[in-house]
């Protein structure tokens, strides 16, 4: 027998469905994560916005096309947040966002099975590569951005136990552990907090990368952790979604455009070349013109490496969505300006680092230094870590020459 895990949306997606892969292997099935003809699929959905849900019911005739009489399982947030929009579409099975350890037991059943979750959820070890994983140690979020239906679909913050990450960790075979969760800055174990796992990963064999984190993290307390773990990344993807004071109070985001300078000084201080990362979003409904060059300013204000900027959407359920949309061509036309100005940071952080030589692993298509600078570099094999040295910036990265193996 044959299944199929086909995944949409998020790191947590990803590291949720490596683990259903894995015990699909343990019950003997052989398993693939690319769409392709199989007798079972199970669909992890996405829905951080509307084109997300719209992606995640039309994998249903993508599987069918694959396999008319497979029976096919949906899970994750676009499921949780309408089930019956998949039920629809004549699928075995609709489960959601939670309780996905429950997945592998709805294999011979039918229907739609809505669990809640107040406990952090395990699932079985997942299955890894040997280069890069991610590590679940959070799920949840009480944070409630008002743009934002992720609160209402993943529940309440839950944090996994620090004795059950390192058991993962120590089975781990990759060479960079990611460590993922809906807000990984909320972590709590007892009196353990996210720098507490930091050190207590210091000693393992892979470099360790954060996900995505929110401004209430950076602290010198923090950050000294994160110097003394020694096999930590210095890249921060630090959210900031919009440079504007007011705009960030209509979000809910609970800091200031001075409050998030701030953090990157601080970053800075501890990690002079650290890539500072981060998402910001277009057009939210209250944004003026004066908002968004608010939003323009931060960006060489912050010193960003990358930027992902992305058009607002407006999300059914959230405070954000009785707010009056504002015009597309005026999205459009922001989101223009914005992408010049981030093109700029991002080629003045490449090109402090010409010249220098810095560590990578390599991937199948290329491979990432500590501060995640894209690099490529003939020779190169997947799976290597290698000190390069930074020859000259390409369209998607730095093209490097390999000076050793580590």
């Amino acid at each position: 027998m044959k299944a199929c895990v086909f995944t949409l949306g998020c790191k947590v997606n990803e590291a949720e469905s490596a683990s259903l892969m894995a015990g699909l292997e343990a019950r003997g099935y052989l398993v693939t994560d690319e769409l392709s003809p199989a007798d079972i699929y199970i669909l992890n959905t996405c829905a951080v916005t509307a084109e997300a849900e719209k992606k995640s019911r039309q994998a249903i005739a993508r599987i069918r096309k694959c396999n008319p009489a497979a029976k096919i399982i949906v899970c994750g947030c676009a499921s949780q947040r309408d089930p019956q929009a998949f039920a629809a579409r004549d699928v075995a099975v609709v489960t959601g966002a939670m309780r996905k350890d429950r997945v592998l037991d709805l294999l011979d059943f039918s229907g739609t099975s809505l669990e809640n979750e107040d406990v952090f959820c395990e699932l079985p070890l997942p299955k890894r590569t040997h280069t890069r994983a991610s590590l679940r140690i959070q799920d949840g979020c009480n944070r409630f951005c008002s743009y934002c239906i992720i609160p209402y679909l993943r529940g309440r913050t839950r944090s996994r136990s620090l004795t059950s990450i390192l058991s993962e960790a120590r089975a781990c075979t990759a060479q960079e552990l990611v460590l993922t969760g809906i807000d990984i800055t909320s972590y709590r174990d007892g009196d353990k907090d996210l720098g507490d796992v930091l050190l207590a990963l210091s000693g393992f064999p892979f470099r360790v990368r954060l996900g995505s984190l929110e401004e209430g993290i950076v602290t010198r307390g923090f950050l000294e952790k994160m110097r003394g773990a020694g096999n930590v990344c210095e890249h921060f993807h630090l959210s900031l979604q919009s440079g504007s004071d007011a705009v960030l109070k209509k979000m809910n985001r609970r800091y200031t455009r001075a409050q998030y300078l701030e953090a990157c000084a601080l970053i800075y201080e501890f990690f002079p070349d650290a890539a500072i990362t981060t998402d910001i979003i277009v057009g939210f409904p209250t944004e003026t013109e004066e908002d968004f060059a608010d939003t323009l300013s931060i960006v060489d204000a912050a010193g960003f490496a990358r930027v992902h900027a992305f058009p607002y959407s407006r999300r059914a359920g959230t405070l954000a969505a009785k707010l009056p949309d504002l015009p597309a061509d005026v999205k459009k036309e922001r989101m223009a300006r914005l992408s010049e100005i981030i093109g700029a940071a991002e080629e003045r952080y490449l090109s402090r680092f010409l010249g220098r030589t810095l560590e990578a692993l390599f991937e199948e298509d290329g491979g990432y230094t500590r501060n995640y600078i894209r690099v490529r570099a003939e020779g190169a094999r997947e799976g290597e870590r290698c000190l390069v040295r930074l020859e000259n910036m390409e369209k998607d990265g730095v093209r490097a020459v390999i000076i050793k193996e580590i």
